[in-house]
């Protein structure tokens, strides 16, 4: 008996062995996690206008639900914002590593338990959803980065700094030439202290998750940026985004005034200002 018991252990042992032999390595979990948070190359810049006086709920309910949500599905919520001159203004960036992963992603979420038992009440929030732009960063490394989740233990206030979105309607096919012309100015912007965000361009393909309208009145180049403190708005980047705005309109290149939206992050934004 003693040596049929030893028998059948050897070969459990030897068949443990053969599979961890034969098995792949594991992902390196140093490197992996922070792999699948870069390189987005589809990017929703979605402007929500929210019921008077709702906007500060609708942001509970968001940043308690969801930013994880999209996360699990390989998408990322990369920040999230009150406009400042609209006071019923939500905004929020929701990035895709590529257009074919924005559909896969957008099908599993909005098919899913979660927002099945949520919708109810964030529609109920929400007058607008539609002014949606879908994007692309300029070159592969103009686009967003994505920061930390904000800690809830050393950031106990939540996400600080300001943020700037510079948002030009260019002509037809001049994007390149257009984004040449600019580039004195968005150098301009972080000699100045500012820390640039991203620089994205209308991603000119179709719709692939219709249920989710976009806007097809590009193309747009939109600059992202992130400021420590109103101070450094008010008297070093504003003064810059006036004189640039003038600058940029007289090349001829585009089909309207640039429009500068002032951001603040909420609570659990990423996107925000670090030391």
């Amino acid at each position: 008996m003693l040596r049929c018991l030893l028998g059948i252990l050897s070969l459990v042992i030897a068949c443990n062995l053969t599979v961890a032999q034969s098995a792949p390595p594991a992902a390196n979990a140093s490197t992996e996690p922070s792999a699948r948070l870069s390189d987005f190359q589809a990017i929703e810049f979605r402007r929500y206008t929210i019921k008077e006086g709702g906007r500060e709920h609708f942001a509970q309910y968001f940043e308690s639900y969801f930013p994880e949500a999209f996360q699990q599905l390989g998408a990322i919520a990369a920040g999230s914002f009150f406009e400042r001159t609209n006071l019923n203004g939500f905004t929020w960036i929701r990035g895709f590593h590529t257009i074919e992963d924005r559909a896969v992603a957008n099908a599993e979420f909005y098919y899913g338990s979660l927002w099945k038992e949520h919708k109810e009440t964030m529609n109920d929030f929400i007058t607008d959803s539609d002014n949606v732009m879908l994007l692309r960063p300029l070159s592969p490394e103009r686009g967003i980065p994505i920061l930390p989740a904000v800690d809830p233990v050393t950031e106990a206030n939540g996400a600080q700094g300001v943020v700037v979105a510079q948002i030009f309607a260019v002509k037809a096919n001049r994007i390149e030439a257009f984004a040449q012309e600019a580039e004195t100015t968005f150098a301009g912007y972080r000699a100045a202290g500012v820390r640039e965000a991203g620089v994205l361009v209308t991603l000119d393909v179709p719709n692939n998750y219709p249920q989710l309208p976009v806007r097809t009145d590009g193309p747009y180049l939109v600059w992202l940026g992130i400021l420590p403190d109103n101070q450094t708005l008010q008297n070093d980047f504003t003064p810059l985004a006036a004189r640039s705005r003038q600058a940029l309109s007289a090349t001829g290149l585009l089909r309207g005034t640039p429009e500068l939206v002032v951001l603040d992050p909420t609570h659990r934004s990423r996107m925000r200002w670090l030391p």
